[in-house]
Formats: structure tokens, sequence, C-alpha cells
């Protein structure tokens, strides 16, 4: 159903809603609906372009909303017809909030939640595409968490597609989360490392803000205490391209009067999104998980890097995006969702996500972007897995980090681009 279709900066934007069964084995039971934006350059408006359809990364965080005609948006218009797909429980389908989930209980909030993987994001993907083209095919743009999906498309329906772009997100093939932690803790101390060696006056900033930390109990703006630990998690921005300054320029604006400053700790709030996309938290380690348990997989490894767990503020290290059990005492918003993560920390029964004779058999041109330095996808699984997938042509940098495909989209969509074309 076509919600909205306007004109905006150059782009005819169209707003579709779906509605799609929670769970694809029931399809008489509960549904759930599916929100998705079509942008299209005005001057193709009556051109039939072919759909490219975007993978958000997360997992739990919407498609983005186009504010101008700029950036990969811009150049992938140019040959495509562009769906922004909110995937399930995030933005306009059907979302998962502390507000959503009232009245359940938490064996029913996990049950209801393992329906938020990416092998129903794909399989609500596959219904949208029938709706709109029936069996014509398209393409796929997935960044991160949303090439794992793309990862996941390629594995079990693969006549669907035209083409494969993956942007910082080539998956473990079938590795445990215990493995994958012990690599990217391994990369956080990197940044962590370039970070302190970029900017000098960091550490000294650090020190001061942790021993003020352990020292007083210091409210957000949203009345949560800020912890030293939910302090270090502030290193989640050490993986993007302007990250690095944009925590450096946080650290030296944290006093006024020796106190830390309601600036700085709105700015703090602002940066952690742990909490109001709560998919992130409670299903980001299940996004690995393949007949297996995860068992609070970062929590466990954190125990081989002391690195991390040092209360003297000269020592201290920022964690990256990395989920703990802790968060779910700390994080108001999150405290609804405690009991419900715990179980499916400790579920087993996952469905397998990528079925790697599939991807040897795949006919579907493929072009991933691997990022050298990446923090949060490890290039090593990347490479492995692609080895693992026929028709993949692999493009990796080190000139560039994780949000690339936002910082240099153009860049990035024509090196992919040019693998296949």
């Amino acid at each position: 159903m076509v919600l909205n279709k306007y004109k905006y900066s150059e782009m005819i934007i169209t707003d579709h809603n779906f509605v799609v069964p929670l769970n694809y084995q029931d399809e008489t039971g509960k549904k759930i609906t599916i929100f998705a934006r079509e942008v299209c350059r005005a001057e193709y408006r009556d051109k039939p372009l072919p759909y490219l359809i975007f993978f958000q990364g997360g997992p739990g965080y919407e498609s983005p909303r186009p504010i101008n005609n700029s950036g990969w948006i811009k150049r992938a218009s140019e040959e495509y017809r562009i769906l922004l797909f909110d995937q399930r429980g995030t933005g306009l389908s059907t979302p998962i909030t502390k507000e959503s989930i009232v009245g359940l209980s938490d064996e029913e909030l996990a049950s209801y939640l393992t329906f938020f993987r990416a092998d129903n994001i794909v399989r609500d993907a596959e219904h949208v595409r029938d709706v709109l083209i029936k069996n014509k095919k398209w393409s796929v743009l997935g960044q991160s968490f949303g090439g794992f999906c793309a990862t996941h498309y390629l594995s079990f329906y693969s006549n669907s597609l035209e083409k494969v772009f993956i942007t910082g997100g080539l998956p473990p093939l079938n590795a445990h989360p215990d493995d994958i932690y012990r690599s990217t803790y391994k990369n956080v101390i990197k940044k962590n490392n370039l970070f302190f060696n970029t900017f000098p006056k960091a550490r000294d900033n650090v020190q001061m803000i942790v021993e003020y930390l352990q020292k007083n109990q210091v409210h957000l703006p949203n009345g949560d205490i800020l912890s030293a630990k939910r302090f270090q998690q502030l290193g989640l921005q050490l993986g993007f391209s302007d990250g690095m300054a944009t925590l450096n320029y946080l650290l030296e604006n944290a006093f006024i009067n020796s106190k830390l400053s309601y600036a700085f700790l709105k700015n703090i709030l602002s940066l952690q999104s742990f909490d109001t996309n709560p998919i992130f938290s409670v299903l980001h380690e299940a996004c690995y998980a393949q007949n297996f348990a995860t068992n609070w997989s970062a929590q466990r490894i954190i125990n081989e890097f002391p690195e991390f767990l040092s209360n003297k503020g000269s020592d201290i290290l920022f964690t990256g995006e990395m989920i703990y059990p802790w968060m779910f005492d700390e994080y108001q918003s999150l405290k609804p969702f405690k009991k419900a993560a715990d179980i499916l920390a400790k579920k087993s029964d996952w469905a397998v996500l990528y079925d790697q004779s599939n991807l040897l058999d795949n006919q579907v041109p493929v072009a991933a972007a691997v990022y050298t330095n990446d923090m949060y996808v490890d290039r090593v699984y990347s490479k492995k897995i692609a080895e693992a997938i026929s028709n993949l042509n692999v493009w990796e940098t080190d000139l560039m980090e994780h949000n690339a495909l936002r910082s240099d989209g153009k860049v990035v969509l024509e090196s992919l681009f040019k693998r296949i074309n």
C-alpha cells in the first residue's frame, strides 16, 4: 500500500507499507507491518529503472532518511530505484521499543524477538519484491549487518537477485562469537592506541573523567547513572572515520567549574543508542548464532583482555560495540528486556543463516568492500567467507573506515559498480 508520495530535493519519494506474517511458518498468525521508502531521481520518474533494496547496518537500526540528494543515494539513483527498507522492528516497521512490549511476559518477549534476525528480514524483502515487481529480480546493497542479510539472501533466494553489493559486511560463515570477539577486542585495542597517540591530551582527559565518576554519582539527563564502564562504551565511535575526532572534542569539554557539564552529559546520551534501538543490544550476539548459544560471549571473553578491566583512570581503554549483561541494569530503557535477553543468550537452537553449498554454487555477481582496519567486522572472517562465495569480487582498502558508505558513498559505490558492470 502506498502511504505517501512527494517530490523533495530532486527526488520522487514514495512511502510503502506492507503487511507480513511475524512467523512465516504460521502465515495465519500475528501480522506486523514493513515500511519501505522508494527513492527515484525526479528526471527518471517515468524511466523503468531496476530496483536496489538497501539493508541498513545494526542489527536494529532503521534505513537512512534521505535529507538531500547526495552521497551514495545520489550515485545509486543514477541507475536504480532505491528501496530504503526499515527492517522489521525498526523505524516504521512495527518498531520494538520499551513502550511497544508492554504486557508481554519475559518468555513471550524472548519468543517474539526470535523472529527479528536476518532470516526473517530477508523473507520480508521477498514479500515486498513479490508485491512490487512479481517475478522480476532486483539488486541488493547491504551495509555492515545489512551485508549479513545480503549473504543470507544469496544463500537461500539467489534466484531473486540480479546483483549484490556489500560494504563492510561480509559475515563470519559459521564462527562462534567467542572467536569473533577474540579478534575484535584486539582491533579495539589497536584503535585505542591510535586514538591516544593521535590526541595526546585525551589520556589526561579520560583519567580526570574516570576518577570523577569513581568518586561521584553522576546522572545523565535521562536519569541513568554514568558509570565508568558505561563511559568506556564511547569507544563505539573509534571505528568511524570521524569518530576519533568526535570523541576527542567531547572529552576536552567535559568539565566546567570542576564538574562534568550538562552539555558533556547530554552529548554522551546522544552518542549511545543502545537503548533507543534495543534490538541492537538484545540480538547483537544472536545475529552470529547458528545452532549454538552465545551465553553472553563478549562479557566472558573480555576477561581474556585485562586491558579493558583496569580501575585506574590512566589505564582505561574504551570498549567497542560489544554488548554486556550489566547494560540491562544500567540503561533504564533496556531493563524491560533484561530477562528476555538472558533467555536468548542461552538459546541454542538458532537456525542456520548461511548455506555454504549454495554460496559455492552462487551465480549472482557480487562485489564487496572490505575495510582492512574495520573495528566491527573483522577482515579475517570476511576474507574467509569471501573464499566460499563464488562469483564474488572483493575490493579491500585501508584508506576507509567502516562507515565509508556514509562518508564516501560515491567513491565506494563506483568502486563496487565497476567490479560487476
